[in-house]
């Protein structure tokens, strides 16, 4: 009992925001010995409920001490002041790490937090020892062309004008709109590009055990935080290769995608595999956008193969 308390720690914990009187919502799974792992999840609209409540326990009890936060305004982090721009999210990470008195951490990013997880890499190399980019955004523009293109092909192969209207609509849009954004995603969520496609007994049971549980109810999700994000965020639509590129001689980068992550193309998997080097980057076979829920099994044997 007393082995099994040392190795895995849950302390919950609210942190004062620099100059705000809100709180950032935090929690640690694991001994503060162990080398540090720091989540940032998807967005801006997201929290870090799935990974918290599916797999930071297990990463953990692979021997590291797992750090994970929602960011300011998002989530469980209420702040009806928050800006929602990435100099701000880069603050939250820097609270944190002077919070828990680390000096550097390891960074497993998802989704939009690849794009967060970069730029706080680039500005503070010396506080990351690694970046893992999982199912994380690199080249914006690439996934939004990547996803119109392909599904006006699903669409025009079923002879469904009205779909192929819509998305030659979108097409249209101003590219560095929150709208835009929006119905690019929603388009491809309805021909399934998150889904897996066929999900595994494990991947079920994992899924299930989430949304029946206690940490999907506070799956709380801020509809105003990508507006938000692009009125105050300037950079709203970047391409973050030619930082990655630079950044590898500073921290050690890994990448690790679904095979059928099908908002990204093979272009652009194939990039960041140069990028990152082929050691360094695995692409899961049978998995969609969420690789540490999709195959935890290879998620958490391949990140502790590289972090450790």
């Amino acid at each position: 009992m007393k082995k099994a308390a040392l190795i895995v720690v849950y302390l919950l914990i609210t942190f004062k925001i620099s100059a705000q009187k809100n709180t950032l919502y935090s929690k640690v799974y694991g001994a503060n010995t162990n080398p540090a792992i720091i989540f940032i999840h998807g967005g801006p609209r997201g929290n870090s409920t799935l990974f918290e409540g599916t797999t930071a326990e297990v990463l953990a009890n692979k021997g590291f001490y797992v750090i994970v936060y929602d960011r300011r305004g998002e989530g469980r982090s209420i702040d009806t002041t928050a800006k929602f721009t990435f100099p701000e999210a880069i603050d939250d990470l820097n609270g944190l790490l002077k919070f828990y008195k680390i000096k550097k951490a390891n960074i497993i990013a998802h989704s939009f937090g690849g794009l967060v997880g970069t730029l706080y890499a680039e500005q503070h190399p010396e506080k990351v020892i690694s970046l893992t980019l999982s199912g994380a955004l690199f080249s914006q523009q690439e996934t939004y062309d990547h996803i119109l293109r392909t599904t006006k092909k699903i669409y025009e192969d079923r002879y469904d004008s009205l779909m192929v209207s819509k998305i030659s609509g979108i097409e249209n849009l101003d590219k560095n709109s929150a709208e835009y954004r929006k119905q690019c995603y929603e388009v491809a969520s309805k021909c399934d590009y998150f889904k897996m496609p066929i999900p595994t007994a494990e991947s079920k049971k994992l899924w299930t055990a989430y949304e029946m549980g206690d940490f999907n109810k506070v799956n709380i999700r801020n509809d105003r935080a990508p507006i938000l994000f692009y009125e105050n965020e300037s950079r709203n639509n970047i391409d973050t290769k030619p930082i990655l590129k630079k950044l590898k001689s500073l921290v050690k980068l890994y990448a690790i995608y679904g095979r059928e992550d099908k908002i990204f193309s093979a272009k652009q998997l194939n990039d960041m595999k140069s990028i990152v080097g082929g050691k360094n980057f695995s692409v899961i076979e049978n998995c969609s956008h969420y690789p540490f829920v999709d195959q935890q099994k290879i998620f958490i044997e391949t990140a502790t193969r590289w972090l450790k």
